[in-house]
């Protein structure tokens, strides 16, 4: 029995393989498509990317090497479809992973918020009051008075007795014309003078050619002719300049003496673009110098020039000063330091008093209480309320602002991180004012009370990279608001070749302040000013020209002010200025296959950081030199 039984269950068996063989392909004929749609990989399957674990930046399609640092490529974990999308990025993070990562917060709020701006310039002399003594007629100098430079004087002060043919024989005329009205006048023809109008005409002459009421009158009552004339100061000051000498001959229009009133001073500041917002006339502004430390001078705004030094990128702004002791010296060097009220527009704060003042339009120096004339042109003047550059006050609520170490700088946008939820923090992006100290003025992007993370934002953004999420530091620069611009192309190589020269010298300034070496680093930076003249910027397309344009005259702009530098400490800070420069034309342009690392040193600045590029993989901090050289880490 069990052997009949064993036929009949392989029979069994394949009759029931073939009906379903047979059913397979009458229905795979009908539902192939349907199989084939479910075969088909969905659009929403998230693609595996590689990427780098020492430079998240890296997302390749296929394993490999980093083409930075040649270390292996490791899967990229993906959320899906949020890696490939432009909104703004979230992360959650469990209270652990905030510990860990020193995540720290702090609202956004509303407060006045002061800005330093710091400038250099040197005294000057106030050119209204500097007067020349020149000759109004031929003569001989016989006699010196003053017979140095430097002499103080008072109006009035005798300086030289000089004789000249020219006023022997115009007092000769001032006699005669006295003697003939003494005597009853002489007979008149239709076309002669009376003597009146002689001895006006001649009394009017001598006083064009320095003689004054008093020595006409003694001319006229001695009825003798003087064979000197003495010349007199006309204003009270420092005799600056001496050409006169005795025995020496001068012919009309000679200068003989200058005199300049020291009791008040110009200060000439420099001022670079970025500051101008900064600054309104009527400010207040200190200064000091080296030959009085510790002594303090002040004066006011009077003046922004309306033009720009197109070599030095400076605006001259100049500060009116008293000098009642005579310290400031013309040609002294100075440090000038303004404190800037900043309002929420991100422009200062006006000074309401100044518009009820009584000021000259020609004059602005010249301020009253009270209506009037001006003492130096005799302008009536007018209320400070119609002048153009004097600000109304804007009474508006404070300014909106955020820590500075809130926003990371791109180069061309500023983003934060805002916190959301407990242990959520969304990216976003900004419009900053000016930097305020320590605080940025927010334009817009964020409302007061919220919560921005002042510490940890950059490994909030690396997590992000690493999770393949957009991260706002790595987020496309021609994308805005989820909208893409035209890609611009790219730029000639021979133009990306001679950006060479800026880096070299860029990379040869971070050596020098890595160094310690301050002259070097003048030398570099100096070198760097003059390659921007040698870059071929003809060569690019308008658009990317324009941008090439802009970005050289800003580095030109931060490069002098960093070889204007008196010390090391000032050049560092120039240098970070130039650094985001630098960067920006790295982002924009690209290398001749240089390549290129960005460093961040969390100290730098009394713990406000800073960041600087380097062609080595080696910490080597341009920001504390050989005090602390290793303090760094790439981030780029």
């Amino acid at each position: 029995m069990k052997k009949k039984k064993l036929p009949l269950i392989i029979a069994a068996a394949i009759i029931l393989l073939a009906t379903g063989f047979a059913v397979g392909l009458l229905t795979g004929r009908t539902s192939g498509a349907a199989a084939e749609d479910k075969s088909t990989p969905s659009a929403e399957t998230p693609k595996t990317l590689w990427t780098c674990s020492m430079h998240p930046q890296i997302k390749m399609d296929k394993p490999g090497k980093c083409p930075i640092c040649g270390m292996n490529l490791i899967p990229l974990k993906s959320d899906g479809a949020a890696a490939a999308t432009t909104a703004a990025p979230v992360l959650k993070m469990t209270p652990e992973a905030e510990k860990l990562a020193d995540v720290r917060v702090a609202p956004v709020r509303r407060e006045r918020v002061v800005a330093t701006i710091r400038m250099t310039g040197k005294v000057e002399m106030d050119e209204r009051r500097v007067e020349y003594i020149t000759a109004r007629m031929p003569g001989r100098i016989d006699r010196l008075f003053i017979d140095y430079t430097g002499i103080p004087v008072r109006k009035g002060d005798h300086m030289a007795e000089y004789y000249s043919p020219d006023l022997l024989v115009a007092q000769r005329e001032l006699l005669m014309a006295m003697k003939a009205i003494n005597a009853g006048g002489v007979k008149r023809t239709k076309y002669s003078l009376s003597p009146e109008s002689i001895l006006t005409s001649v009394r009017t002459k001598l006083k064009y050619w320095g003689l004054t009421g008093k020595n006409i009158d003694t001319i006229i009552k001695t009825g003798k002719v003087s064979q000197h004339v003495t010349l007199y100061a006309p204003i009270s000051g420092i005799v600056i300049e001496k050409y006169a000498l005795e025995g020496k001959y001068f012919a009309t229009g000679d200068r003989l003496f200058t005199i300049a009133d020291l009791s008040r001073v110009w200060i000439m500041l420099e001022a670079y673009e970025s500051e101008l917002a900064k600054l309104r006339y009527g400010q207040k502004v200190g200064f000091t110098t080296e030959s009085w430390p510790g002594k303090t001078f002040h004066g006011m705004i009077t003046f922004i020039s309306p033009v720009m030094d197109t070599k030095t990128r400076v605006v001259k702004v100049r500060v009116d000063a008293p000098n009642p002791n005579g310290k400031l010296k013309p040609g002294m060097f100075v440090r000038a330091v303004v404190k800037s009220a900043m309002s929420a527009n991100g422009t200062p704060i006006a000074d309401a008093s100044l518009l009820k003042k009584w000021i000259c339009p020609m004059h602005p120096g010249i301020i009253k209480d009270a209506p009037g004339n001006c003492d130096i042109c005799g302008m009536p003047l007018v209320k400070g309320s119609t002048l153009p550059y004097v600000q109304k006050a804007v009474n508006e609520q404070s300014p909106l602002v955020v820590p500075a170490t809130a926003p990371l700088l791109t180069g061309t946008r500023a983003v934060v991180y805002v916190k959301t939820a407990p242990g959520a923090y969304e990216g976003r992006e900004i419009v900053l004012g000016p930097r305020c100290g320590d605080k940025y003025i927010v334009k817009s992007g964020l409302k007061a009370g919220e919560l921005v993370v002042v510490n940890g934002n950059f490994k909030i953004d690396s997590a992000l990279q690493i999770t393949a999420k957009s991260s706002m530091m790595s987020l496309p620069d021609d994308v805005v608001g989820g909208h893409s611009k035209p890609t611009p192309p790219p730029p000639p190589k021979k133009f990306v070749k001679a950006l060479t020269m800026i880096y070299s010298n860029y990379f040869k300034l971070h050596d020098a302040l890595a160094g310690d070496d301050f002259p070097k680093s003048v030398s570099a930076v100096k070198m760097l000013r003059k390659m921007l003249e040698h870059i071929p910027g003809g060569l690019l397309d308008d658009d990317s020209r324009d941008e090439w344009e802009s970005l050289k005259a800003s580095l030109d702009n931060a490069s002098a002010k960093a070889a204007a530098a008196k010390d090391i400490e000032e050049a560092r800070a120039a240098f970070e200025k130039v650094s985001i420069l630098v960067e920006k034309l790295w982002n924009r342009f690209g290398t001749d296959g240089i390549k290129i690392r960005k460093f961040f040193c969390p100290m730098a600045f009394n713990n406000k950081g800073a960041y600087w590029l380097d062609d080595s993989d080696k910490v080597a901090n341009p920001y504390f030199g050989a005090a602390m050289p290793t303090c760094g880490s790439v981030v780029k």
